[in-house]
């Protein structure tokens, strides 16, 4: 081959290479964008299981599993389209249930959003915007406690009321139920002070919490849902989809269709761990794949991940007789689950989870 020759084969070799350079990287970028539900439309976008890969035959065996365990609702999400949805029973699309605890999760949002509008620093004491006495502790030990510490579970404050099997008097939160137990930020306890957040974000903004709760997260997602007041408990009602379109904005990190709602930076701190008593929990999120966790009413710590069967990466919002919002960032998932106690009444998490994320796989690897 002369000299020309070979230069223009060189010269065709590098542009070859170049162009499939080109489509690989094209190709290994292009990725599916995240799906938002329109605000104020049912329409939501879905996909199916077999476009993803997964298991079709386990999807039914799932389903009876879900329906002999009282479930209500299921939805499972994927990068934001449905691609499961089954509803048990006369549970309808349109049908509210109770969030129960797993809407502990929107008190910490709005916490967070009501902090990046600089009405509060969750570093300040709560005493500060609700006044002192919101406590029967002395006032030294009462100014101890810090709106992280009530995002954290780490007040300090007895939670023998927690456990009471009177439910006039369970999750208590007057004064005279919000006793002194150990300084704030040395016990981990799972109780219902965390509501007073609620009144930290009133006072601050001036508005009520519904409102405030209403007009800065829920509205601007396209939930519907109101709280309802049990005795001393504001609880959240809503129907399925409310709920999923909540684990979607969790999924996305704060973000609505490139909208920030709350900013990542609290939203990535809120779904870690959040100090070195249980390393399952956040700022009222419960967090997966660490090396020990507490069990809401123990003092006791486990070891091993909160939830073996699911994957590492996830975290979730756990609610009085399953009610569950998991969000799995590494597969893009998003997965709720509605109803009555799958075995019997438990406040948080039960041994379901990790029985449900063993059916769950059988669907999804």
């Amino acid at each position: 081959m002369n000299i020309k020759n070979l230069l223009l084969a060189t010269l065709s070799f590098l542009a070859l290479s170049c162009s499939n350079d080109e489509n690989n990287s094209s190709n290994s970028t292009t990725e599916e964008a995240m799906y938002f539900p329109p605000i104020g439309s049912d329409t939501w976008a879905t996909k199916t299981p077999e476009s993803l890969g997964w298991n079709t035959n386990n999807i039914q065996q799932l389903y009876d599993y879900l329906e002999l365990k009282n479930s209500k609702s299921f939805i499972v999400l994927h990068n934001g389209k449905i691609v499961l949805e089954k509803y048990f029973g006369t549970h309808t699309a349109t049908t509210p249930w109770y969030w129960a605890s797993a809407g502990k999760t929107l008190t910490s949002t709005v916490t967070g959003i009501a902090e990046q509008e600089g009405l509060i620093n969750i570093n300040n004491k709560v005493s500060s915007y609700i006044g002192t006495g919101w406590t029967s502790e002395t006032l030294a030990k009462e100014n101890l406690i810090t709106c992280k510490h009530l995002l954290t579970m780490t007040s300090g404050l007895d939670d023998a009321y927690n456990n009471s099997t009177d439910e006039t008097i369970n999750d208590c939160v007057s004064p005279g139920c919000l006793v002194y137990k150990a300084d704030a930020g040395t016990r981990w306890a799972y109780d219902n002070v965390y509501v007073k957040l609620q009144d930290v974000v009133a006072q601050a903004s001036g508005q009520s919490w519904s409102n405030y709760f209403n007009t800065k997260l829920r509205d601007k997602i396209g939930m519907t849902g109101t709280w309802l007041q049990q005795y001393s408990n504001s609880i959240f009602w809503s129907n399925t989809r409310s709920m999923a379109r909540f684990g979607l904005l969790a999924l996305a990190n704060g973000k609505w269709d490139g909208t920030t709602i709350i900013n990542s930076n609290y939203f990535n701190t809120a779904t870690h761990t959040s100090q070195n008593i249980n390393l399952a929990y956040g700022y009222l999120w419960w967090i997966n794949g660490e090396n020990s966790y507490h069990m809401p009413q123990s003092q006791l710590t486990f070891n091993g991940s909160l939830i073996p069967n699911a994957p590492t990466d996830m975290f979730c919002a756990l609610g009085k007789n399953d009610q569950k919002i998991y969000v799995v960032p590494s597969k893009k998932l998003v997965i709720i689950r509605m109803g009555d106690a799958a075995d019997s009444s438990n406040f948080a998490m039960s041994g379901f989870d990790n029985e449900l994320w063993g059916k769950i796989n059988l669907v999804i690897n």
